[in-house]
C-alpha cells in the first residue's frame, strides 16, 4: 500500500512544527524498533487545547501523523482529545500501510502522554516547566534525571537521549 495523498501533503507540508516554550503539558513516546521519537507540547486555557505542537524524529508516516494529531487536538476540550485514536489518526490521513500503523499509535499516545503530564502538573504531581527551568539538572532518588523530560540520563550527560535537549550540570553531586 502506498500513501494516501494527505499522508504525503502532511509529510511534505507539516502543520504546527516546533515547540511551546512555555507548555502546559509535554508527552513524549519513541519506539526503539523503529526509532520513531515524538515530542507533542499543548496549551491549555478553560479546559481547551488552544495550541498544540510537535517535533518529531522518524520517518514520513511518523511526521504526518504528528502533523494531524495536531490539526485534530486543536481547539479541542481535554476530554474530547483523549478520545482520539491510533485509529481515528489513521482514518483521517486517509489510511496507513499496514508496516507503518504502529506511528499513529505514537500520535495519539503523545497527546494523551501531554494531556496526562498537564493534568499531573495541574494537580501538583510533577513540577511546571517553568520550575524545571530553575534547577537545570538535578539529583533525586538514586541517579540522574532530565529536568525537562524527567527520564533518567547517564551521570554528566551533555545531552539527554530520550528529550534531546542539553543538560547544564551546574549541581553538587
Amino acid at each position: 500500500m502506498a500513501y494516501s495523498p494527505i499522508v504525503m501533503e502532511h509529510f511534505k507540508n507539516p502543520r504546527n512544527v516546533g515547540e511551546i516554550i512555555s507548555a502546559d503539558g509535554v508527552g513524549e513516546v519513541g519506539n526503539p524498533v523503529c526509532g520513531d521519537m515524538m515530542n507533542v507540547y499543548i496549551k491549555v486555557e478553560n479546559d481547551r487545547l488552544v495550541d498544540v505542537k510537535f517535533k518529531t524524529f522518524g520517518c514520513g508516516a511518523a511526521i504526518a501523523v504528528s502533523s494531524m494529531i495536531t490539526e485534530m487536538a486543536k481547539g479541542k476540550t481535554l476530554e474530547e482529545a483523549m478520545k482520539i485514536t491510533n485509529a481515528d489518526v489513521a482514518e483521517a490521513l486517509g489510511g496507513l500501510p499496514p508496516n507503518k500503523l504502529h506511528c499513529s499509535n505514537l500520535g495519539a499516545d503523545a497527546l494523551h502522554s501531554a494531556i496526562k503530564n498537564y493534568m499531573d502538573r495541574k494537580a501538583g504531581k510533577v513540577p511546571a516547566a517553568v520550575d524545571l527551568d530553575k534547577e537545570p539538572h538535578h539529583k533525586q532518588r538514586e541517579g540522574c534525571y532530565c529536568p525537562y523530560c524527567q527520564k533518567q540520563v547517564e551521570e554528566e550527560s551533555p545531552m539527554c537521549i530520550f528529550c534531546g535537549k542539553e543538560i547544564p550540570h551546574e549541581h553538587d553531586h
